[in-house]
């Protein structure tokens, strides 16, 4: 099923989590169809990267942009970012 038929137009806009479900869709289905065309995935994860911290900059400013990142570390030590690996 195509990621654009499960956004019904026809419906007021969707709940924070619902929009965050759908965008991580997107990007899922973006990431996907780039590492079949050869795509490294270290360059599409720089990409993503700089992406998400140019619109959160242009959205809520370099210092506070800076301020979230430098949470990011203790995040990423925690496993926040870790898919649990699944054993056969």
């Amino acid at each position: 099923m195509s990621i654009a038929t499960r956004v019904n137009p026809s419906r007021d806009v969707a709940s924070e989590l619902e929009q965050k479900q759908i965008a991580l869709s997107y990007l899922h289905e973006a990431w996907g169809e780039a590492r079949l065309e050869g795509v490294d995935g270290d360059c599409l994860a720089q990409a993503a990267l700089f992406t998400a911290l140019t619109e959160l900059v242009t959205t809520y400013g370099e210092d506070a942009t800076a301020k979230y990142a430098e949470g990011l570390p203790a995040r990423i030590r925690n496993g926040e970012f870790s898919i649990p690996l699944s054993r056969q």
